[in-house]
């Protein structure tokens, strides 16, 4: 299903099939609509609109992910909690993807499928007008039709007890795809911060081989040196958050300072 702006949630597999990697921005620091387009002229695929993390609420979240729209860049909101309401309002203020921390057990991947889905598949509240649509009015069955279609349900994987049951959440029907969350699964594990130990490589690798048994997307994200997104990109991950705003930005204003100052020598 397409919406009237030109996104899909196809779209995301069809690159991946190609062997391209689609290439996410994690915004964390913007809180302007006009990220949403920078970040699609620099040639990123999706955004991660960060509410866990980031201290933007969900009226800047809607304000980036329509501007998104517009822009062709595929919008996601990562929402602090599995609560329907949370979820609800993220696709409800124009989020494609949906993005649920802390998924540890099937029972924690339904309830964020269920707080997703319409019904029969889940229990989202049926609002009208959304902006994935262009704000058209719509019978409600092709409303709940297509909103089903487009919303693509992430779970982040960043525990070990998540590791031990990847089998069984990746079998539950209705999520699409399951993102490590490196940063706090090298915790997890006990390698806080080694994005490239041994143990973290394998829990990525489980993650993978489960996405691809039970038709799911896996994603990184947490991991932006480029060594480290070259170590997983090797392993065939496709779908990959490659940097965050403040990071960028700052590492940008360094690069600049420091070359001022080189200029005084």
């Amino acid at each position: 299903m397409q919406g009237s702006h030109g996104v899909s949630a196809a779209g995301f597999r069809d690159r991946l099939a190609g062997g391209a990697v689609a290439a996410g921005l994690v915004i964390v620091h913007s809180r302007g609509a006009s990220i949403a387009r920078l970040a699609a002229s620099c040639g990123f695929d999706w955004l991660f609109v960060d509410l866990e993390h980031g201290a933007a609420g969900l009226d800047t979240a809607s304000q980036i992910c329509v501007a998104a729209l517009d822009a062709g860049i595929t919008p996601f909101v990562r929402v602090p909690e599995n609560a329907p309401a949370w979820i609800g309002r993220a696709l409800d203020g124009g989020a494609v993807g949906v993005v649920i921390p802390h998924i540890d057990t099937p029972e924690d991947a339904r309830r964020a499928v269920t707080a997703a889905r319409y019904p029969p598949a889940g229990a989202r509240s049926l609002s009208g007008l959304l902006p994935q649509f262009g704000y058209r009015a719509m019978p409600a069955v092709e409303h709940m039709r297509g909103g089903d279609a487009l919303t693509v349900v992430v779970g982040i994987i960043e525990t070990a007890d998540a590791v031990e049951r990847i089998d069984a959440i990746a079998a539950v029907p209705g999520l699409d795809a399951l993102q490590v969350g490196t940063s706090d699964l090298s915790v997890s594990l006990g390698v806080p911060g080694e994005l490239d130990h041994p143990k973290l490589q394998d829990a990525v690798q489980r993650t993978m081989r489960a996405c691809h048994r039970h038709g799911k997307l896996p994603v990184l994200g947490g991991a932006y040196r480029e060594d480290w997104l070259r170590l997983y990109a090797g392993m065939g991950m496709r779908m990959m958050l490659v940097g965050n705003d403040l990071a960028l930005l700052a590492g940008a204003m360094r690069e600049r300072a420091t070359l001022a100052q080189a200029l005084a020598g």
